[in-house]
This record gives C-alpha cells, structure tokens and sequence, in this order.
C-alpha cells in the first residue's frame, strides 16, 4: 500500500515523495528494505534530509481511564543532502534495522490487530513535513512462532494482541512500550487461570518471555496476577511443548501476587498494575499445530487492514 501526499509546509508546486516498501514481512532486528520516490515541484528544492520514523499505535492508563495515542520508537535518516530539480524524479533506496523488540502484527499469515506504521519525514530548505505512512507487516522469530505453536498444542487459544505503554520491571526492555499477546487457557488450566498474557523481549543475544497469569480465586482466597519470566536462545531447538507446559505449572503454582521468582530464582515484578482490554482477531484459523486464532472483536482479516489505514488517515488529520 502507498500513500501519497503533498509536501504540505511548501504549498502547491512542492515536491512529493512516495516511500514503497519492498513486499513481505519483515522480522524483529531484520532489515526494513524499500525506497523513497521523490519527484520535484514546479521549481528546485533542497532536499536537506529523508527521514523515516517507525511509529506505533498504543495503549496508556490514565487517571481518565484507558487511551490510545502514537509513539514514534526509531528514526532513520536514508538521504538528503542533494538539489531535486523542476519535475525531477529520483529513487531512494534504503535498508534499516529493525529493533529487536518491534512488535508482531501478523502470525501464521492473520493479522493480530497491532497497528505499526513507516512514516516519511521530507526536510525541504528549512522547512518539514511528516510526509507520508504506510502499514508496517512484522513477522514472529522462529523462536517467537515455537513457543506460541506450543500453547496452542496445549491447547490454548488466541484472544488478542495489544501494545501496552510502560515498561516491565527487572527486565531489559528497551523500547516504552512492550506486546502483550492475550490467550485463553487450555482446558488443564481453565479452572485455574482465567487469561495468560504472553510478552516476548528479544535481543541480539537472546529472548525474555515474559508470561503473566490472571488466576482465578478459590472459595477462601481472591484472584490475583501471577507473573514470572525465562531466558531463550533465539536458535534453541527444545521440546518447546514440554518447555511451555513446564512454564505454566510453575505460573499457576506461584503464590505471590503481583510478581514471582523466575527460573533463575530473581523477583520479577511490572512497575505498575496492568490489565490489557479486549483487541482485534481475525476468523481465520491459524493451523492444528500452531496457536488458535478466533474471532475478537468482530473483525476479519481485510477489515483489519482497513482500520489501520483508517487508523494512520485520522492521526494525520489530528496532526
């Protein structure tokens, strides 16, 4: 998809840019490849920067309740420094990495909701524009795929995927926000454990998978969050489905509300109390091997994509 616009701040007679991504998913710490057509206005401009930012749309807990807003979580400068003549048309082309914690907006082909986007900033003789956007597609990791194919051989299902503003405490996050990934629980756990939210943080030496539970209360006892967090290779080969079925029984054993110990026995705890609302499925199954996708919210695949070009259309108008 490509979105064109005007170079605003100049007027009519201003150049424009196109910024085409080259087609596919692309994978947390990957390269996201592509390029900029620029074509000149009805004079010649100084074309001092092209600039893309990575923008993402997000949850935040206020005292007014829950809100949605956009954060910008990388920029990359790929040109500038040249003259654009009269009616000039040149190509940009540009390959940036993608930080490793970039949330995941598709799996197994279905998009899960999560609205991330590529905007192009044009800097023209002192003058900018936020240019245009386009829709950003992110890939699970393999690692990333194993696990969630696991739950769903255990029988969990999906529910929703969110971006939750904040950060987790005793982690090594990086970005301001982290993806929650929302599934029911298996019937084995379904007594026991009313949701589990699934948090991956990967790095080029590794991945956190942070996992939280939302238990249910007894008949003497309430319901509280249990919450602990592992360590994988990012090229581990394990018995993923005996590994995330060991994960879950140490969830629902612990004790401790608001936080456990991990597997390397140190606390783990978010920095503030968090609760994810509903968010957006697809109705298309995701395969009898891997995580169950089903309908959320009311919306199928197509739909999905509309609301993030709807999504992106309104920021616009707002700014």
């Amino acid at each position: 998809m490509v979105f064109k616009r005007l170079l605003g701040s100049l007027g009519v007679g201003g150049p424009t840019v196109d910024t085409v991504l080259d087609p596919g998913p692309v994978r947390p710490g990957g390269a996201l490849t592509g390029r900029g057509r620029l074509k000149g206005g009805q004079a010649g401009f100084d074309i001092e920067g092209i600039t893309l930012e990575l923008v993402a749309r997000v949850e935040a807990e206020h005292e007014e309740g829950e809100r949605e807003g956009t954060v910008a979580f990388e920029r990359f400068t790929v040109g500038g420094g040249f003259r654009l003549a009269e009616g000039e048309e040149r190509e940009v082309p540009f390959s940036v990495p993608l930080p490793w914690e970039t949330p995941v907006t598709e799996l197994y082909g279905q998009p899960l909701g999560i609205v991330l986007g590529v905007r192009t900033e044009l800097s023209v003789t002192g003058a900018k524009d936020k240019g245009d956007l386009d829709p950003l597609t992110v890939g699970p990791l393999p690692v990333q795929e194993a696990v969630l194919e696991a739950f769903g051989r255990l029988g969990f299902g999906f529910r929703s995927a969110d971006l939750e503003y904040g950060r987790i405490g005793g982690t090594g996050q990086q970005l301001p926000f982290y993806q929650e990934i929302e599934i029911v629980p298996s019937p084995e756990y379904a007594d026991r454990v009313n949701e589990v939210e699934v948090t991956f943080l990967a790095g080029p030496g590794g991945m956190e998978v942070v996992l939280e539970a939302d238990r249910r209360g007894g008949l003497l006892s309430g319901g509280h969050d249990a919450l602990t967090r592992f360590t994988v290779g990012l090229h581990d080969s394990r018995d993923w489905t005996a590994e995330v079925d060991g994960w879950m029984r140490e969830l629902v054993e612990r004790r401790a509300p608001h936080g456990s110990y991990d597997s390397h026995g140190s606390y783990d705890s978010h920095d503030d109390h968090h609760r994810s609302g509903p968010g957006v499925g697809t109705a298309v199954a995701a395969g009898a091997a891997g995580l169950a996708v089903g309908v959320v919210g009311g919306m199928v695949a197509a739909e999905v994509v509309d609301e993030v070009g709807d999504f992106f259309e309104g920021e616009e108008e707002e700014e």
